[in-house]
């Protein structure tokens, strides 16, 4: 009986299709693994297999991987070949895709290198059907143990030659603004992908309407948001982000809850808040949780963690200050593999009570959880500022730029409002050029003291 089953990727439909050509040119590793097994037949529309075929040439002749640049000048120069209407349905597609992420990477991944597989497997057992006649079970054993390992992951780092495009793309680092500009000139427009941000504060000072804040302004952006709560209840701290948005008093939510709906409707973010009892959750569990949501298509932007050091260690260390350690260089890893910032609290030590300025001296436990992150702030407020809704940023770390700077800040607290102050009578905000001035100053003494 002849089998009509289409050894194909028809039954997966056309969006699989473009995915998964898609993946095989923004993924060098995922395009060498493939490319052992698939034969480009088995994609059914023809216009993904001129460009698979156009991409594995590229490869074939130079020896390295495309980046989308240098598609854009094969898709303009080298279809020659092809009649209009693959032309134009080939750059339709292109045009699609070019800043356009995938949904569900891995499923298409895993999917369609799981049926090419296959597909050898079956030519490999037909191959040895005559071999079996004639008792060459050496042979087959090798056939069988050949298809078998095509299609392993080759993934063995960044290939100097295969990548060498890749190095010379434009890094884009699409940052997050904190909502307060004159601390955006600071890193380079905000918080990038991969990045971790602490604020540093004592107890009762404001640091988690500080993450709210932070999260609320990424929200403005369109920006998707997770927040994990290990210390107030989820919904006290949606509550803040109603108020934070609106600036309707926080005690009086309830009174405006139409008005709140109306505007809070209209943001173009999507904020997720999960809440986690302290020490229950560890780096893995949040981990647990982002990957569920990946599976659902929810790619998070920004991560907050309110706060990590309430964060159970995933392996217990003989020491507390390891174990905050580990904490914080989990988080970073979180999000460097979600490609999304995170920030966090962290709490100072009794120093930082009613310290004017906090400097990373008074971080609580452990003083290595600064080695870590990529932007640190402290926020301190006297006994007299909370009076008169006044505090201070103190720049602590920066790796992007300057750091050591003192900032006046205004803070109600009653509606999570939190803003730079251009000038006081003590200290007046920095310009954006005053900052550079004190970097120059900074790098002069640096090489100065060098060649001392």
């Amino acid at each position: 009986m002849q089998n009509n089953k289409k050894t194909d990727f028809s039954k997966f439909g056309k969006d699989f299709q473009e995915s998964l050509c898609q993946l095989i040119l923004q993924d060098r590793p995922f395009a060498d693994q493939i490319m052992e097994v698939l034969d480009v037949n088995f994609l059914e529309l023809h216009y993904l297999r001129v460009f698979v075929r156009k991409i594995f040439e590229y490869r074939e002749k130079y020896m390295v991987h495309p980046t989308y640049k240098i598609m854009i000048s094969i898709i303009r120069s080298d279809l020659q070949n092809e009649n209009p209407a693959t032309q134009k349905q080939l750059r339709n597609y292109f045009a699609r895709i070019h800043d356009s992420p995938v949904s569900g990477t891995e499923y298409v991944k895993n999917t369609a290198l799981d049926f090419c597989r296959k597909q050898k497997l079956k030519e490999a057992m037909i191959r040895s059907v005559g071999l079996l006649q004639r008792s060459s079970f050496d042979e087959i054993s090798k056939i069988i143990n050949d298809a078998l390992k095509l299609g392993d992951s080759s993934d063995q780092g960044y290939d100097f030659v295969k990548d060498f495009e890749k190095r010379f793309v434009k890094k884009v680092r699409n940052p997050i603004s904190t909502g307060w500009p004159e601390i955006d000139v600071l890193f380079k427009g905000g918080h990038g992908k991969g990045e971790l941000g602490v604020v540093i504060a004592p107890t009762g000072a404001g640091k988690s309407m500080a993450l709210v804040h932070l999260g609320a302004q990424a929200l403005k952006e369109g920006k998707t948001v997770v927040h994990y709560t290990l210390e107030l209840a989820d919904t006290v701290v949606a509550g803040r982000y109603d108020s934070c948005l609106t600036k309707y008093p926080l005690s009086n939510l309830h009174d405006f809850k139409d008005e709140i709906y109306k505007e809070v409707m209209d943001i173009e973010g999507v904020l997720l808040v999960k809440e986690y009892p302290t020490k229950s959750a560890s780096t893995r569990t949040l981990r647990t949780h982002l990957d569920k949501l990946r599976s659902r298509d929810i790619l998070p932007d920004m991560i907050i963690v309110d706060y990590g050091d309430l964060l159970r260690p995933v392996s217990g260390k003989n020491e507390k200050r390891h174990e905050l350690e580990s904490i914080y260089e989990e988080m970073r890893g979180l999000g460097q593999e979600f490609g999304c910032c995170v920030w966090t609290a962290s709490q100072t030590n009794r120093s930082g009570l009613n310290a004017e300025v906090i400097t990373m001296e008074a971080i609580s436990e452990a003083y290595n959880k600064c080695f870590v992150a990529d932007f640190i702030f402290s926020l301190s407020r006297t006994v007299t500022d909370k009076q008169q809704n006044l505090g201070r940023f103190f720049i602590a770390k920066n790796r992007n730029g300057p750091d050591g700077l003192v900032y006046h800040i205004s803070m109600d607290t009653s509606n999570v409002q939190i803003r730079v102050l251009d000038s006081t009578g003590e200290a007046p905000a920095l310009s954006a050029k005053d900052q550079g001035e004190l970097l120059k100053e900074k790098y002069q003494r640096f090489r100065k003291n060098l060649k001392k």
